[in-house]
């Protein structure tokens, strides 16, 4: 019985599932394994630990996997594929290294997700997690993508984004004189009792983790801070213009407004999208507003399924 192993190694969470020809038959969640940001050590223990979970819940032994496939960020760098893979193959030795370049797929975040959402099929896919991007594929196979350049110059709307938005946001307070909910929120979560401290922290080398403020910002829109709610709204609406980006570029003939058969379908994905309803609406409303009619797909694509769909098209 051959076994398939779809990989999403994602920077804050990696997810792994496992599957036969038909049939998935199990999962398991560690911590991030994004080897640009975390480092091939932090990689390594991140996506052996998933699968030895997901192997071990199916009762399998690792060496009987047949094909992998991983998305990754900074795939497209063959020196990163070239680890990653390597980190794989150590735990799967029946796919020996002549073969490895085949039978353990390593694609790109975006890749994944776009498979995900819309098969081979053309379709966007904006992605908010840890980071953000939008990438699109049209009928005839052309792709494009919008963002995803980096925390320090991009990567709008996502969870770091987010969380170091809201650290503005309360320094921006603090000078109009007015009052935040976010302030005693992320004083409280990053255990600091003072602003002088909070911005001690926020300028540190290395830099704090600001996509796990992401949750506090959730907290403080759900307590009717307006300042966290415009925050939500901003990321919605940057998201919606990486979108939007990659819709225009994807249809440079189309009529405009856009017919919406012209039109490419939007699907989403990432924690951002997954945790916030009011930020999918704000994205929804925009897209809506640019391309009256889009199809802007309401379940959120599952990236980790794409990977498995790539491995399963694989054969010895």
């Amino acid at each position: 019985m051959p076994y398939y192993l779809g990989i999403d190694g994602g920077g804050t969470k990696t997810r792994c599932l496992l599957a036969d020809e038909t049939t998935q038959l199990a999962k398991a969640m560690t911590g991030g394994s994004n080897i640009v940001r975390l480092g091939e050590m932090q990689a390594r223990e991140a996506l052996h630990a998933a699968i030895r979970q997901a192997c071990a819940t199916a009762k399998i032994s690792p060496d009987q996997i047949r094909a992998v496939c991983i998305g990754a960020a900074g795939a497209a760098r063959p020196e990163i594929a070239a680890k990653i893979r390597a980190i794989l193959a150590e735990l799967i030795p029946e796919i020996t290294p002549e073969i490895a370049r085949t039978n353990i797929k390593v694609v790109g975040d975006t890749e994944i997700a776009l498979e995900a959402a819309f098969g081979a099929g053309p379709g966007v896919i904006a992605i908010a997690g840890t980071g953000s991007i939008a990438y699109g594929r049209d009928a005839a196979g052309h792709t494009a993508r919008a963002g995803g350049w980096g925390f320090a110059v991009s990567d709008e709307g996502s969870g770091h984004w987010i969380g170091r938005r809201a650290i503005s946001a309360i320094l921006n307070a603090r000078d109009q004189g007015l009052e935040t909910t976010l302030t005693s929120l992320v004083l409280q979560a990053w255990k600091l009792t003072t602003l002088d401290e909070l911005v001690q922290q926020a300028n540190a080398t290395p830099p704090p983790d600001f996509p796990r403020l992401f949750p506090i910002v959730l907290r403080a829109a759900d307590e009717a801070d307006a300042i966290a709610r415009d925050l939500l709204a901003d990321a919605g609406a940057k998201l919606a213009n990486l979108a939007a980006t990659v819709v225009r570029r994807l249809a440079p003939h189309a009529p405009l407004p856009m017919l919406p058969v012209a039109m490419l379908p939007v699907a989403m994905t990432g924690s951002v999208f997954r945790q916030s309803p009011y930020v999918r609406q704000v994205f929804y409303n925009a897209l809506q507003t640019s391309f009256p009619g889009i199809d802007v797909r309401q379940d959120l694509a599952d990236p980790v399924e794409g990977a498995l769909s790539r491995a399963r098209a694989t054969r010895m």
